[in-house]
């Protein structure tokens, strides 16, 4: 995470606000940060609809327009999953509960802002949210595996007694004198069928959801 720099949206009316943040953040050894400052709620959702590309989102309780909890209520409308953390000079432990309950990933006193405690908040909201990322991918691939191990343990016999049936057909055949042409057909079969044997025994043991591109936009589950 060090290597790479964070992407903070800060949201707040104030410039002196925002120098003030860049400051202590510029002086953290721990990460690099980059501040990209919008003054209000609606500017803020505007950008956001513009780009996503923000690991963080730091917002006030009081804005010009849209207050604070209204503009995190907004995001939660429009779906956006990026990790919020909530500034306030109000010290009210219940106030600091319902924001929690909303979705905020944490909840800074705004004096706290000039302190180590900031940037530490925002490298771990941002880090725990990585790491959420993360389990959800794997989660949605085991999810997808099991499907496709639904799938083939449903089609396996099916397929395997006509490819039985064919590997016996052919060896039958081959013990007759053919001609040359009829051999290579033959052995053309045999081939497909062994291939296709394969195939479907590495189908029944996959472990692992990994695909590779095919065509296009179109992937291939890889079974090499």
């Amino acid at each position: 995470m060090s290597n790479e720099t964070i992407r903070v949206l800060y949201v707040n009316g104030t410039e002196r606000d925002v120098q003030s943040i860049s400051e202590r953040l510029l002086k953290f050894e721990g990460a690099r940060f980059e501040i990209i400052w919008q003054q209000s709620a609606e500017k803020a959702i505007t950008f956001l609809e513009q780009q996503n590309a923000i690991d963080v989102i730091v917002t006030e309780d009081v804005l010009e327009g849209m207050n604070g909890v209204e503009f995190m209520n907004k995001l939660k409308d429009l779906k956006y999953d990026i990790p919020i953390v909530f500034l306030t000079t109000i010290k009210d432990v219940s106030f600091a509960v319902e924001v929690m309950r909303m979705g905020v990933k944490d909840y800074l006193l705004k004096e706290d802002v000039v302190t180590h405690v900031f940037p530490q908040t925002l490298l771990r909201v941002v880090e725990k949210g990585h790491l959420k990322q993360e389990q959800d991918k794997l989660e949605i691939k085991r999810k997808r595996l099991e499907t496709m191990q639904e799938i083939v343990v449903g089609i396996s016999d099916k397929i395997s007694e006509p490819l039985e049936d064919m590997n016996k057909i052919v060896s039958t055949l081959e013990q007759n004198a053919l001609p040359e042409k009829a051999v290579k057909y033959l052995k053309l079969i045999k081939d497909n069928v062994e291939r296709m044997q394969l195939k479907l025994e590495k189908l029944r043991n996959l472990k692992e959801d990994k695909t590779v591109k095919y065509i296009r936009d179109i992937k291939m589950i890889d079974l090499s």
